[in-house]
Formats: structure tokens, C-alpha cells, sequence
């Protein structure tokens, strides 16, 4: 059985619950487990499982608890999303453990031996990062860790996550999520317990990522990806402008009409000689954005989708002027170098989700938006993302015009 983004929600949903209620009831019912007392702090588990952009926003939190406790890291997360997590190498490669999320059988086979894994690693600390998530509330109650430290709803409207959590933290939702996945490690680190976890001040400058080591080998390497896909390139001449018109297909309404990137790029490229639009994306993307690319019809508008690996992007963003792009997981990768993102939000709110890195939220802000958020899964009943429709190219050109303008120079 293939498993889609929908039907990963009805597991969750009608597995996920009772299965919570039963594991929540046997702890209840074993008096050793309400008893143990967990160990000093030394080997920590990070469940993070679908998101890519998560995995980036939770490494201030991994370098937290690293440098606080002197732990060694690992992470569990799904196999297709494990090269974000790569990127700024904070967790050893050896103590990434993934699950195939692409068929049933695969799911329910890695999640066995995960829990076996962890028991072999002697895990004595499990964070779980997701907000909603059952299954991964499941792995942190199954991983024989003592210290069980995620998300719990206390009071607030919330999904129904079981109840064997040592270290409850209660999810704001009215700050950055990177803060919330730092108090969730001040939550481990706290040496009293706390009701709810965790009364701690984050402050902006724990919001800081480690930059990616690009070496100008690895840029030469891109450089000869780009003139593979438009042999006038020069970098001397040209200046390279991304742009990212895909989103998740988990939340589909984050993308900008496809007009409008097409109405966009034609003014871009009409107005600047010296400016090369390369259309990024995964291989999987590549015939969406050769459709845009047709109907830009402008020979300074490549398709570069599936141009590179993955871990050549920080090669990419280092030589490129700056990228446009749909909330999704480029920001997010792109933080990790100096170059600037614009990036559209309609369903999903900046305060919460923008980028750690040199970022400009473009939102329209309408009475609806956001419509997302850990209550709902996720999940609109919006067909119609009049959020993103009410940005205008030519509201967007404005605020790219300044970036555009240095182009020239």
C-alpha cells in the first residue's frame, strides 16, 4: 500500500489515537514507570519526521543541548527528508535513523527496528519535535527513554497525543516555532521540575544558525551545472535571481499562481540584461517548471530543476544574487548561506515560520490568514488561496527592485 500525505493523517488519526490511549493506560497501570528516574543527560534522540524546513530550525536547539550537556546527538526522521538534516552536519551521520514513509509495510517494519535501535544506543533523552503528530508521540513513548520531553495540549485546543510525557511543554503559538523547539531542550535541561514546562526567556540571538562551508571548488561545480543549461552563461556577467515556485504537497495552497511568477520573471528579465532567472527544483518538479519556463518565453529563464543534488545547494546559493520562493523548504536551506530570500506566505504565517537566515516576508495578510496551525493538522478546507492571488506582481517587483538594482553594479 503507497502511502500519500492523506492517508499518512487517517493513520495518525485512527491508529494513532487509540493506540496513544492504550500506551498512555499501560504506563498509568506500571508503577515502575511513573518510578524511574531518568539519567544525567548524554545520548538525545530528536523526532522530527516530515518537515525539511524543520529539521534546519530545530539546529539551534541540537547545538543547545550539545554544548549545555555535552550530549551526543541523534535524529530520527523520514528517509526522504534526511538530506536537510545533512546539511549543517550537527548530528553524525552514523546516528541518523530513517523510515521509509512510502509504503505501509516498510512503515510498520522501520519503526520495529527504531525501537529496537534506540535500545541499542542507549537513548536516555527523546525530543520530539512534531506538533501534532501521534506516531511520533508513539516512537518517544516506545524508545525506553527515561526522559520524554515534547509538546502536550494542557488546556488549549489541541490533538489528542496520549498522556507519557516526564517533560509536558506547553506549544505557544504565538512565537517562532525555533523557539518553541528550544524550549522544549530548556525543558530537558530544567533542574526543577516545572507545571507547565518551560518558564524560560528565549531571546533573538539563540535564533542564529551555523553557515554551510562552501569552498570555491564546489562553486565552480555549479557554475558548470548552469552553463550546461544555458551555454551563453557568464559569472562575470550574469547574475543569478532563483526561483522556487513549488511548495509541499502537504500544504499545496502555499504557491503563488503560476501567472503570477509568469507576469513577475517577464518584467524581471525585460528591464535587466544582465539578469539569468533559474527555475529551481527537485527532478520530480522539473516538468511544472518547464511549463512556467514555456510560458515565460524569454531565453534568460532556465529550468534548473533537478540541475543539482541536493547537497550542492549552499554551493548554488553562495554564487546566486538572491531567491523568490513559496513558504517552503529553499528559505529554510538558503539559511544556512548569506544570500537574501523573499519569501510569499498566504496559509502560514512569518512570525511563526520564516526562515533564520537574511529573509523578507511578502504577506497580504488577510482577515482569514493564517489558516493553518498544530490544532487543524495542518490541514484547510480552503480551495481557494486568495492570500497568495492578493500579492500582485507588480507589489512584488517593487520589493525586489532594490536587490535588482544592485544587480546592475
Amino acid at each position: 500500500m503507497v502511502i500519500n500525505v492523506d492517508i499518512m493523517r487517517k493513520i495518525d488519526l485512527f491508529v494513532g489515537v487509540p493506540l496513544c490511549f492504550v500506551v498512555t493506560l499501560l504506563y498509568r497501570l506500571n508503577p515502575f514507570s511513573r518510578r524511574r528516574k531518568p539519567d544525567p543527560i548524554r545520548r538525545v534522540l530528536f523526532i522530527e519526521l516530515s518537515e525539511m524546513g524543520s529539521a534546519i530550525l530545530a539546529d539551534p536547539a541540537m547545538r543547545k543541548i550539545r554544548r549545555r550537556a555535552g550530549a551526543e546527538l541523534f535524529f530520527l526522521i523520514f528517509r526522504s527528508t534526511r538530506p536537510s538534516l545533512e546539511l549543517l552536519q550537527t548530528v553524525p551521520a552514523e546516528n541518523i535513523f530513517t523510515l521509509r514513509g512510502d509504503r505501509l509495510w516498510t512503515l510498520a517494519w522501520d519503526t520495529v527496528c527504531f525501537i529496537l535501535w534506540t535500545r541499542r544506543q542507549r537513548i536516555d533523552t527523546v525530543i520530539d519535535l512534531e506538533l501534532f503528530s501521534r506516531i511520533t508521540a508513539l516512537l518517544t513513548a516506545l524508545s525506553g527513554a527515561a526522559r520524554r520531553v515534547g509538546f502536550h495540549r494542557f488546556h488549549t485546543e489541541g490533538l489528542y497525543r496520549g498522556n507519557f510525557l516526564t517533560h509536558r511543554v506547553s506549544y505557544n503559538p504565538h512565537v517562532h516555532i525555533a523557539k518553541n523547539f528550544i524550549a522544549l531542550v530548556n525543558a530537558a535541561l530544567s533542574p526543577t521540575p516545572e507545571h507547565p514546562y518551560s518558564k524560560t526567556l528565549i531571546k533573538d540571538d539563540e535564533l542564529v544558525l551555523a553557515k554551510a562551508a562552501v569552498t570555491d571548488l564546489q562553486q565552480t561545480a555549479v557554475r558548470d551545472r548552469v552553463l550546461e543549461r544555458y551555454p551563453r552563461y557568464r559569472s562575470d556577467v550574469h547574475r543569478l535571481v532563483l526561483v522556487n515556485t513549488n511548495a509541499s504537497a502537504m500544504l499545496i495552497q502555499r504557491r503563488w499562481p503560476p501567472d503570477h511568477f509568469r507576469r513577475l520573471i517577464q518584467t524581471i528579465l525585460n528591464r535587466y540584461d544582465n539578469i539569468l532567472i533559474l527555475l529551481t527544483g527537485d527532478p520530480g518538479e522539473a516538468a511544472e517548471a518547464e511549463t512556467l519556463k514555456q510560458a515565460v518565453d524569454h531565453p534568460r529563464c532556465v529550468n534548473f530543476a533537478g540541475g543539482i543534488a541536493f547537497h550542492q545547494l549552499p554551493a548554488l546559493y553562495a554564487i546566486s544574487a538572491f531567491m523568490l520562493t513559496n513558504d517552503s523548504g529553499p528559505p529554510h536551506f538558503a539559511a544556512v548561506t548569506d544570500m537574501p530570500t523573499f519569501v510569499l506566505f498566504g496559509p502560514e504565517t512569518p512570525h511563526l515560520y520564516r526562515s533564520l537566515g537574511r529573509t523578507t516576508p511578502i504577506y497580504a495578510g488577510l482577515a482569514c490568514s493564517p489558516c493553518v496551525s498544530a490544532a487543524n493538522h495542518r490541514k484547510t478546507s480552503c480551495t481557494e488561496n486568495r492570500c497568495l492571488q492578493a500579492i500582485t506582481p507588480e507589489q512584488v517587483f517593487e520589493i525586489l527592485e532594490p536587490s535588482l538594482e544592485t544587480c546592475r553594479e
